[in-house]
């Protein structure tokens, strides 16, 4: 399988999850040493309400093998500006602290919240002022967002559509291709094995055409949602060798 599976969480930091996934009385350090021995990627929430520290994100990194891959959750307030109002003077500021993390970066993540309707020209103006070398996986919560049009102007600048399934959604989402990977967020709260299954299932043509994925279960307080990521990197590997 030529692409690889980054599954994993959203935060790391819950020390609730033992003795379900940490073992009874890991420290707070140690908490992201041993994630990062058993998941090769984490989706990092505390990015959503603060700048990391470049001191901070030395320190993920210094915990974490070389292969290991964050992606990060724009600050809430400069997504909104830069997408609403303001790229150009916000988005210097939003990513300035995101380079510190070099190639240890799967992606950002930018969520456009429920309340801001399709604009295709605040999005286009957006998207043309996006640094390109910072990978960029965009997140719409409300459905007009979901249009051919949308998808062509991410397809143009490389930007992928990030695919979230909900407990309401009826079907899970359509994978739509708009750049180089995929990038989905599980947030049901509960996946039976088979339905793991159904998503490796899913996942494995894209893998097989060279395509990494970036998949993260919603957090929990019981320490479910890691369990659920190492089934899934389990079922892939078994669905890519029943290919094979």
């Amino acid at each position: 399988m030529a692409g690889r599976l980054y599954a994993g969480t959203s935060g790391f930091a819950y020390p609730s999850w033992a003795p379900t996934f940490y073992p009874e009385g890991t420290r707070a350090d140690g908490l992201l040493p041993f994630y990062s021995a058993h998941l090769p990627a984490c989706e990092l929430n505390n990015t959503f309400y603060r700048h990391p520290t470049p001191e901070r994100i030395a320190e993920w990194i210094r915990s974490t093998p070389p292969d290991f891959r964050f992606t990060v959750k724009a600050l809430r307030t400069g997504s909104i500006r830069a997408v609403r109002t303001d790229p150009q003077g916000t988005l210097p500021w939003l990513t300035a602290p995101l380079r510190h993390f070099g190639d240890r970066l799967g992606a950002v993540l930018l969520r456009v919240p429920e309340e801001q309707q399709r604009d295709d020209d605040r999005l286009g103006e957006f998207l043309r002022r996006w640094p390109s070398e910072l990978p960029l996986a965009m997140e719409f919560q409300h459905p007009s967002w979901i249009a051919d049009e949308v998808l062509a102007a991410l397809q143009k600048v490389g930007a992928v559509l990030c695919l979230t399934e909900l407990d309401a959604d009826p079907l899970p989402p359509t994978i739509r291709l708009t750049g180089g990977f995929l990038y989905l967020r599980l947030r049901r709260s509960d996946y039976e094995p088979a339905e793991i299954d159904a998503w490796a299932a899913r996942l494995a043509p894209f893998l097989d055409d060279d395509r990494d994925a970036y998949v993260f279960f919603r957090h929990d307080d019981e320490g479910q949602a890691p369990m659920r990521a190492q089934a899934l990197l389990s079922a892939v590997s078994r669905t890519s060798a029943a290919r094979r």
